[in-house]
């Protein structure tokens, strides 16, 4: 039943936009694009943080006009920074911290816009990566991991702005093709074709980024950087072959196959190999 109703308030949601769209064109972009791009889930409260965030030093940053958590677990001079993925937050990567914290690395994650702590109610990639510079400038990691959508920042990052101070990425069950995201949005909604062009247009206009080019695959390609590539054949949210389409055009990148891990790609000889990739 609670799929039926999912179905309905979808369609609904979309006939409405389609219908605006004839009347208030930019309005109606308006819309789909904020259903697009705010997380439904992934907020955190204060004082109801994961147990392994409260272990943690805080801090907020600033970036423009918002503001991001990140939580610091202190270790020795080495750093690794962690990206988390859609509808997520820092507390994700609490099985991984285990096999991390072997190494006696300083541990950095951080909350994306619009979750956990941080502030917004918008998800994009280039803002995700500037808050990733930021961290990068002030802490210098040698080590960046992304989960999902924070793996593709993570590219999108390492692509743009070419930081030499990272020598490894680990990069687990990111999508590739932006356009495949983008549509699945537009079908679940039944969006006409007058919203899909405006949502490429805004892509376009606010980030200077085609379609083609707002790829996992196309920022790969330019990354110098050694890399680890990580994929489950089982992924439903994520399908297999974005994982194979990245690892396709990094030259200087190792690709894993895993059976049964599903999308959160939590499993002990994964992590161990992520382990050997970075510290052995």
């Amino acid at each position: 039943m609670k799929k039926v109703l999912y179905f309905l308030f979808t369609k609904l949601v979309g006939l409405y936009i389609n219908l605006l769209s004839f009347i208030f064109p930019k309005k109606a972009n308006q819309i789909a694009y904020a259903l697009f791009s705010e997380p439904r889930d992934g907020k955190l409260l204060k004082d109801k943080l994961p147990e392994i965030l409260n272990e943690t030093e805080k801090t907020i940053h600033q970036y423009q006009s918002e503001y991001f958590q990140s939580y610091t677990w202190k270790g020795n001079e080495n750093v690794i920074l962690l990206v988390h993925g859609w509808e997520s937050n820092a507390s994700r990567w609490e099985k991984l911290l285990v096999y991390l914290k072997k190494s006696g690395s300083t541990i950095i994650a951080l909350d994306a816009p619009g979750h956990g702590l941080s502030s917004g109610k918008e998800f994009n990639i280039p803002q995700y990566a500037a808050f990733i510079d930021i961290m990068v400038q002030k802490f210098a990691p040698k080590h960046l991991i992304g989960h999902s959508l924070g793996g593709k920042t993570c590219l999108y990052y390492q692509s743009t702005y070419q930081n030499d101070s990272i020598e490894k990425m680990v990069i687990l069950g990111s999508p590739s093709d932006f356009k495949i995201i983008l549509n699945n949005y537009i079908n679940l909604l039944s969006l006409n074709s007058k919203i899909s062009k405006g949502l490429e247009n805004h892509y376009l206009n606010h980030f200077n980024l085609t379609m083609e080019q707002f790829s996992g695959k196309h920022f790969a390609s330019t990354i110098k950087t050694k890399g680890l590539i990580a994929h489950d054949s089982e992924d439903t949210i994520v399908l297999f072959e974005e994982g194979k389409k990245i690892a396709s055009s990094w030259q200087d990148a190792v690709f894993i196959e895993t059976k049964g891990l599903g999308h959160s790609l939590h499993g002990e000889e994964l992590y161990e190999k992520v382990y050997q990739f970075l510290f052995e």
